[in-house]
């Protein structure tokens, strides 16, 4: 009998956890569907966008990692909770530190010259540079990238 109701959760859990996940993907973009810094669709973006969240409950929805630095660094005083990236292939959500990162390549940035994208797995990543190129990085080299290049977009906006 435990043997049957085990098995009978574990398909309900099977049938119903995708359909879950695709519903919470979903939610984030209906919740927040423009960018907060730049206005960008995040539906039409749902492959790089991201969705931090603070400790007080509030969320913010991006549509990528450099609006993301833009927001950190709008909202030095909250403490953040949690940032979600989506990955690059399926479009789920995924905790940021936990990703894969590949910086630069082929495929062409969103809101940066170089790319930054993130993947569930190693293997996927590994795939998109063997395809498209870029370098496998941590979301710290990559938060660092994108904080090194927005610096020098404001410097070079200034000197005009």
């Amino acid at each position: 009998m435990k043997r049957k109701l085990f098995l009978a959760l574990s398909i309900v859990a099977l049938l119903v956890l995708p359909v879950a996940l695709t519903v919470f993907a979903a939610s984030d973009i209906e919740q927040h569907r423009d960018c907060k810094h730049c206005g960008m669709d995040r539906k039409a973006f749902g492959y790089s966008r991201m969705l931090v969240e603070y400790k007080d409950g509030t969320q913010v929805g991006t549509c990528s990692l450099q609006c993301i630095v833009a927001e950190l660094e709008n909202n030095k005083g909250g403490e953040v909770a949690s940032i979600k990236v989506a990955d690059r292939g399926t479009q789920q959500l995924l905790d940021a530190k936990k990703a894969i990162w590949v910086i630069g390549g082929k495929k062409r940035g969103v809101m940066t010259p170089i790319a930054k994208w993130a993947f569930a797995t190693r293997e996927a990543a590994e795939k998109f540079v063997t395809e498209f190129g870029g370098n496998i990085a941590t979301f710290d080299e990559a938060l660092r990238s994108a904080q090194k290049g927005g610096a020098e977009r404001a410097k070079s906006w200034k000197s005009r």
